[in-house]
């Protein structure tokens, strides 16, 4: 099957964590048994910033971040996530993702749905009312 989903960050931090609902856990099971994960470039900068993370939880994420396909901050990402900011009141990384996914015509998997909602254009899917 094609890539149809790019993953927020919180969504792949939950999700290594182990800490969805059983029925999202799933949800997210069938996601990388029908593509490899595709993040953002702002995901894989928040995922290497992650604070908290333990050792473990550092070589989870850089194995994670190998076996996904990570979307670079290309000019019409560029363009996309100005004219976000330009329409809405979102932080920029947030605005970067979202772009990503509107260029790359792809649904974004988020749990922080009410940042993302009011963008028009933009396929969003919560896990855990998947």
């Amino acid at each position: 099957m094609g890539i149809k989903y790019i993953w927020d960050t919180n969504t792949v931090i939950y999700y290594l964590q182990q800490q969805f609902p059983p029925l999202a856990e799933k949800f997210m099971d069938n996601l990388i048994y029908e593509a490899r994960p595709v993040i953002s470039a702002i995901t894989e900068i928040e995922l290497l910033c992650w604070k908290t993370a333990t050792e473990k939880d550092l070589k989870v994420l850089q194995n994670f971040i190998y076996d996904a396909l990570v979307i670079e901050l290309e000019k019409p990402i560029k363009y996309k996530t100005a004219d976000i900011r330009k329409k809405h009141k979102i932080k920029l990384p947030d605005a970067i993702i979202a772009a990503t996914a509107m260029v790359y015509e792809l649904i974004l998997v988020s749990r922080n749905v009410s940042d993302f909602e009011d963008i028009e254009g933009l396929q969003l899917i919560n896990p855990w009312d998947a």
